[in-house]
């Protein structure tokens, strides 16, 4: 069994969808628009589930704006919030039987923060829809929710390499009766790594996550990483950012050769109607079959120079810009509302 890295084949990408009942509420409109934003390039390249709690009302959104229902399924189930990335199944395979393991671990709302008694049981819920992708390759679930964990939180190589922060692993109301050697031991355990990178500054104002590395450090291959820079030394993310920086650059491949870094830009400030900072964050990509999706403020100078950094990174995808300036509203971005599904 092994942890596929995201760049791997996909079955699917699962989005859960916004409603009036969740924190959305004040722009839904916005919310929906960028939702559908996101399925429009994905469905253009794989398969989609989409998870409501109104699926008539996410379809009727989907039509509205010209965008196709095939290749989308549709699930009806109580939801909280929409943040996929952390209330989904984290997939694992083994190529030798073949077998897809799902693995459901605890969220709970990022440390106690957020209501997220529906979210929790999602993935029990749509067990039977995934099983389904799969053609019937077999599926295991594996039940982990004796530990607290998120998707966003941990970045995967492929090749048995797991980074993390230490400021969201170990934060307290998640596992805080575990050590770091224990919570390490767990992940290898979890999905058969040989080496877990911890990374110890990956703070951005404004995120709700305690850090999660999604936000800030991203594996782009084996043996390269693009990451957040700050430049300007007035910013107050500077220090924290150089020193991850200097983490980053002090880190060896499994052979023992110094990564190859993407630095991306730090957005200029983005602010929500209280002059709360909020963690814009060009390192909250996803990765599908054929593109890469990477969130955008509206900032020419910025966007751009993030996308182009992307494309050297994935000089054999497509970058696809999505306007995120909505989601970084409610704290997160196009990554934290996505979640991938590989296979064989």
């Amino acid at each position: 069994m092994f942890f596929p890295a995201e760049w791997h084949h996909q079955a699917f990408v699962q989005l859960t969808w916004p409603h009036k009942d969740t924190d959305w509420a004040p722009v839904l409109a916005d919310a929906i628009d960028c939702f559908c934003n996101i399925a429009r390039e994905v469905a253009k390249r794989e398969p989609l589930l989409i998870v409501a709690q109104d699926t008539d009302e996410a379809k009727e959104a989907l039509l509205k704006r010209n965008i196709s229902l095939n290749g989308i399924t549709f699930e009806q189930c109580p939801t909280n919030d929409t943040w996929a990335r952390d209330h989904a199944f984290i997939t694992c395979l083994d190529e030798q039987q073949p077998k897809v393991f799902l693995l459901d671990f605890q969220f709970n709302g990022w440390g106690l923060k957020f209501a997220a008694n529906h979210d929790n049981q999602i993935n029990r819920h749509i067990l039977s829809y995934i099983t389904s992708f799969y053609n019937g390759t077999p599926v295991e679930y594996q039940n982990h929710l004796d530990f607290v964990f998120e998707g966003g939180s941990i970045e995967s190589d492929g090749e048995g390499t797991l980074m993390v922060t230490s400021s969201c692993l170990l934060a307290e109301n998640r596992n805080n009766i575990l050590s770091q050697i224990d919570i390490e031991r767990q992940l290898k355990q979890f999905f058969q790594a040989n080496r877990v990178i911890w990374i110890h500054h990956s703070w951005l104002a404004g995120d709700d996550t305690d850090g999660h590395i999604d936000t800030v450090a991203r594996f782009c291959s084996s043996t390269s990483i693009a990451y957040v820079k700050c430049d300007n030394p007035t910013d107050e993310h500077y220090d924290e950012l150089k020193a991850m920086e200097q983490e980053l650059l002090a880190l060896c491949t499994i052979d023992g050769k110094p990564y190859t870094l993407y630095p991306l830009p730090l957005p200029d400030p983005c602010f929500d109607e209280d002059r709360e900072r909020l963690p814009a964050t060009y390192a909250n990509f996803l990765i599908i079959n054929g593109a890469v999706l990477v969130p955008v403020y509206n900032q020419p100078d910025k966007d751009t120079q993030a996308l182009t950094t992307l494309q050297l990174a994935f000089p054999a995808h497509e970058i696809v810009p999505v306007d995120c300036r909505t989601l970084i509203l409610q704290h997160g971005s196009l990554h934290c509302s996505t979640m991938q599904y590989p296979c064989f």
